[in-house]
């Protein structure tokens, strides 16, 4: 027996309503995300032809000052910098032949230490003072290799009392001493940011963190670029 015209109707309507049901039910696919913007800090640069080749090696408070000592050392000197974080002194070591390259260096300014004195956990330092010396040694060696002039920043400040992000850290001091000396057994200009920036504290450092505002950062580019510039070759 045929099913008469309205049931019919019916059940192609209740179909339809089924399958876009079942459709609407199928999940969408997710919004694709926006890939991030590269930091311009990290970007490589272009060399500018004739001028002479600087690397900046170090961590996030070198991040802070290398685009004003590129803007400041604009057509005196081609400034590069790692495309990275520098980290503690065992990431340099793993990393130091890549960072290099092959290409020929002028200067190279370089930095480790908060990373390093930084505890991992109660009582545990990331690199120890012991181990700190011992890979600053082997780096000193390495940089010195490619015929560079060196030169090494003091670790800047670490204000007292609790931090955002919540971090404790071993005792600057000891680590600049460190550095101090093994810096000086091998000739390398010290380029002591810690005593530069220390008596503006106040003005320069972000409440309860180890980095800098803009003007701290514009600061420390000063004394990077100052002590870069009388470290180029002379034409």
């Amino acid at each position: 027996m045929k099913a008469s015209f309205p049931l019919v109707v019916l059940a192609a309507i209740a179909l339809l309503v089924g399958t876009s049901i079942a459709q609407d039910a199928k999940p969408k696919d997710a919004p694709k995300k926006a890939k991030p913007t590269p930091n311009p800090v990290l970007a490589p640069i272009t060399d500018e032809p004739g001028l002479p080749r600087v690397l900046l090696i170090g961590d996030s408070i070198s991040m802070g000052y290398t685009l004003p000592v590129r803007a400041m050392l604009k057509g005196k000197a081609n400034v590069h910098r790692i495309p990275t974080n520098g980290g503690p002194t065992t990431n340099g070591l793993r990393n130091l032949k890549a960072w290099l390259g092959t290409g020929k260096w002028d200067v190279v300014h370089f930095n480790f230490g908060i990373h390093d004195a930084k505890f991992m956990e109660p009582g545990r330092q990331q690199v120890p003072p012991e181990a700190y010396e011992k890979n600053l040694r082997e780096l000193v060696a390495q940089i010195k290799a490619t015929g560079a002039k060196l030169i090494w920043a003091t670790v800047t400040p670490i204000p007292d009392g609790e931090l955002t992000p919540p971090r404790t850290f071993d005792k600057v001091p000891t680590y600049n001493a460190i550095a101090r000396r093994v810096m000086e057994e091998n000739g390398v200009v010290i380029n002591d940011l810690n005593a530069a920036v220390t008596p503006h504290l106040a003005k320069l450092q972000n409440p309860r963190d180890v980095h800098f505002n803009a003007a701290g950062s514009e600061f420390l580019a000063k004394e990077v670029a100052a002590k870069i510039s009388a470290q180029l070759p002379v034409k």
